[in-house]
């Protein structure tokens, strides 16, 4: 569809993305080039994950005559939705491993590069190979920072044994599924759970659900202690909670899960494989231990992570009409770095890249119409090897508070769904339908 369409309806099925009339540019004054003229408006996206391959290919289909650069470090796409399905050997890496070629083909330049450097005032980006590129306007979609330093022993050395598995790749996925097959059954599997905000607000218990499973089928003796930062289930509490005593005994002194919250990891020993808590040490055979995260580094670099009030924050206020930053100009941030209620997941930065795209078209095109987006989440966790369930919530821009005062950048209001929002139980009829669902979100970003 055309970006007249993406308005007037609602985007595929990765998740609904619904604009009635695009946003302008916060600062229309110094708006860069505009489609038409000789001049072709350059933009650069910075990751290629679910945000900016979504952004990347929105772009050119909505709006061919812009130049499309998009950096990214690695040479394939790990899904991070369907790792935990890895590590709990239910599925292969290469279930989760997908190739750029189809994106390539549709962006203009494609740089395989890390960025060391970005100049919001000469709008360059500079990377490691030594590459300088210009731009009109920048889409930072780098993801999450993980705070290695909040944990002390968590160190360059420790990280090469102790695995995060929170950004899917085959040194992290891979490497703690091999670690948990070699565990010896009555081994201890020892996960943490970061205080949120966090990428994936269900992925833990997810994990601790699917490492469950393949114990109860593979090493029945073993166990798993789950150190949770924060006061209780993040996310889908009554539904895990079920689903745990359902399959893995849960409340009964044969519990295959310990749940322990307030438990935040304080330090990790890597040789010892004992992470230190607040209350205690515990000791495991194979560790996992996942940081809080902040705003990925490219979101420093661009001056954009901050608070509210404009001092430095963990993470980037935006317009949510267009995913500007709300303190630099013609920098635009998507996905989980961003300072929303959002949940921090893959269906989410499809959706916000999208309402991005069709902004910057129509910015490019010198246009500035009044924007109301509309944005969805949808997040399937599993809970066994066959059976999961959902969440799903939809938001829609409010640009006043209750006194009927301009709100700076807007803010985003939940909305009530038509019937259920959340699964009733878990089913293996869901777990079916997670399935399509992340077939389609992946195809959809990458172009497959």
């Amino acid at each position: 569809m055309d970006r007249r369409q993406f308005i007037q309806s609602s985007a595929g099925v990765a998740g609904l993305v619904s604009v009635g009339g695009l946003a302008g540019c916060t600062t229309t004054a110094s708006a860069p080039a505009v489609v038409g003229t000789k001049s072709r408006p350059k933009v650069v996206v910075i990751g290629a994950g679910f945000g900016g391959a979504t952004c990347g290919r929105y772009i050119k289909m909505w709006e061919p005559h812009i130049e499309v650069t998009l950096i990214e470090s690695n040479n394939q796409f790990y899904s991070c939705p369907t790792s935990n399905d890895v590590i709990a050997h239910h599925k292969k890496m290469d279930s989760i491993t997908f190739g750029y070629d189809n994106l390539k083909g549709i962006i203009d330049n494609w740089v395989t590069d890390t960025v060391t450097a970005i100049d919001t005032n000469k709008k360059t980006v500079t990377t490691a190979g030594g590459k300088t590129l210009s731009y009109d306007r920048l889409v930072l979609a780098g993801g999450v920072h993980l705070e290695f330093d909040k944990v002390k022993g968590y160190n360059a050395e420790a990280q090469k044994t102790v695995k995060h598995a929170w950004k899917a790749s085959p040194d992290q996925t891979g490497v703690l599924a091999e670690q948990l097959a070699a565990m010896p059954d009555g081994g201890v599997f020892v996960m943490s759970v970061p205080k949120a905000p966090y990428r994936c607000p269900p992925g833990p218990y997810e994990r601790a659900s699917l490492v469950a499973s393949y114990f109860k089928k593979a090493k029945p003796k073993s166990k798993i202690i789950v150190l949770d930062g924060n006061e209780d289930l993040a996310s889908k509490k009554g539904l895990f909670l079920a689903a745990w005593k359902k399959h893995y005994g849960y409340g009964t002194d044969n519990s295959m899960i310990d749940y322990r919250p307030n438990n935040m990891p304080r330090s990790v020993n890597a040789a010892t494989k004992m992470v230190g808590t607040e209350f205690d040490d515990v000791k495991g055979d194979v560790i996992n231990v996942v940081p809080t995260m902040i705003a990925a580094d490219i979101c420093r670099m661009a001056n954009v992570r901050r608070n509210m009030d404009g001092t430095p924050g963990p993470w980037c206020p935006i317009d949510f009409r267009t995913y500007e930053s709300m303190f630099v100009k013609d920098v635009h941030v998507i996905g989980d770095s961003a300072l929303s209620n959002f949940p921090k997941s893959g269906s989410m930065a499809n959706n916000m890249a999208k309402v991005c795209a069709a902004s910057i078209a129509e910015m490019c095109n010198g246009r500035d119409p009044v924007s109301v987006p509309v944005v969805a989440n949808t997040c399937y966790s599993a809970t066994s090897g066959t059976t999961a369930m959902h969440v799903a919530a939809v938001f829609r821009y409010n640009d006043v508070d209750k006194n009927g005062n301009k709100i700076p950048g807007g803010e985003m209001k939940a909305q009530s769904l038509p019937g259920k929002g959340l699964s009733d139980a878990e089913s293996e009829i869901e777990h079916a339908y997670m399935e399509g669902w992340k077939a389609n979100v992946i195809h959809d970003t990458l172009a497959l």
